[in-house]
């Protein structure tokens, strides 16, 4: 049994994917394309401020080998986090992309932007999608619903439109059905540790696979590093104080809820009183009325309904 350190945690997920050979083993797997180079590019946005921020984020540009064995350039945006973010920030970190001058073709007139794929690791399960992995793919259509395939790839519709691959970390569970679930089993959260911030994992599962060996070794390399375990310490702080805040968030606002359902049951029932007193009101006026109408002086029809002469003069006068 091997103890690694866990690469959801941030630190080590960076110290991960810095490695060109697991970058590549990770990404190729992903694609299900070979990943023939692959470098990391200048990113502003990733941690920049840990202020509120749940999302780490890499982007790589990438050359992969598609079918025919030809060579294309990609850029790959991949996201990770460990709550249950919402989805505008990851369409913000998205929006960067489109507005960076870097992602368009050098020496393309058109000014076409390189086709882009988003990935996204979550730490969280995404409603009732029981899929661990999800493929979300572009198919273009006309008017009548029939797909479009005739001139499909095209620049300029993959400038403004990509691919999205969705990982559910907790729904892996350690099943291996295919290559990316091979490698992606060293996300597998159900074999953390105590801690959480290393994981128990068979080396002797991966004996024939030397890239997922290659992982696994530069895992423990990083599970040894004190920089690092003292970084996972002080995320292991920063994301429970997020928690903390969360969880009192979450508590006013049910609070809040359950406020506004008794200020509203307390509307309800003077409602129902207002419309009580309307009716016990018209019921009166329907009396002075018939009482009048059979010339009963007003005196006795005070007394008869319990009002006053007031009551009754201001009756008369709506007459």
């Amino acid at each position: 049994m091997l103890q690694v350190a866990n690469p959801i945690y941030d630190i080590v997920f960076k110290y991960l994917m810095e490695d060109e050979r697991v970058a590549k083993t990770i990404l190729s797997a992903l694609l299900q394309k070979e990943v023939v180079e692959v470098e990391q590019r200048r990113n502003e946005y990733a941690n920049s401020n840990r202020d509120g921020l749940s999302i780490f984020r890499i982007d790589f540009g990438a050359k992969v080998r598609d079918e025919d064995g030809s060579l294309k350039l990609i850029l790959i945006e991949l996201q990770k986090t460990w709550l249950e973010t919402e989805t505008l920030r990851f369409r913000q970190y998205l929006a960067t992309h489109y507005a960076n001058a870097e992602n368009i073709y050098k020496n393309d007139r058109h000014g076409y932007a390189i086709p882009m794929v988003t990935v996204y690791l979550l730490g969280h399960k995404v409603g009732q999608i029981e899929e661990p992995i999800l493929y979300v793919k572009r198919k273009s259509y006309d008017y009548e619903g029939r797909e479009v395939t005739k001139g499909i790839p095209d620049p300029f519709v993959d400038s403004l439109t990509h691919d999205s691959i969705i990982v559910q970390i907790p729904r892996l569970h350690g099943q291996v059905n295919n290559r990316l679930e091979e490698v992606l089993n060293v996300f597998d959260q159900e074999r953390r540790d105590v801690n959480h911030q290393t994981l128990t994992i068979d080396e002797t599962l991966y004996a024939e696979d030397s890239d997922v060996m290659y992982i696994l070794r530069r895992l423990k390399e990083a599970a040894s590093d004190s920089k690092l375990r003292h970084d996972m310490n002080v995320e292991d702080e920063y994301f429970s104080a997020i928690e903390h805040r969360d969880t009192e968030i979450l508590m006013r606002d049910k609070q809040l809820a359950e406020q506004k359902t008794q200020l509203d049951e307390q509307k309800t029932q003077l409602d129902e009183q207002k419309t009580q007193l309307d009716e016990q009101k018209t019921q009166l006026k329907a009396s002075v009325r018939l009482m009048l109408s059979n010339n009963i002086p007003a005196e006795v029809i005070a007394q008869t309904l319990g009002l006053n002469k007031e009551e009754v003069e201001a009756f008369l006068a709506c007459e």
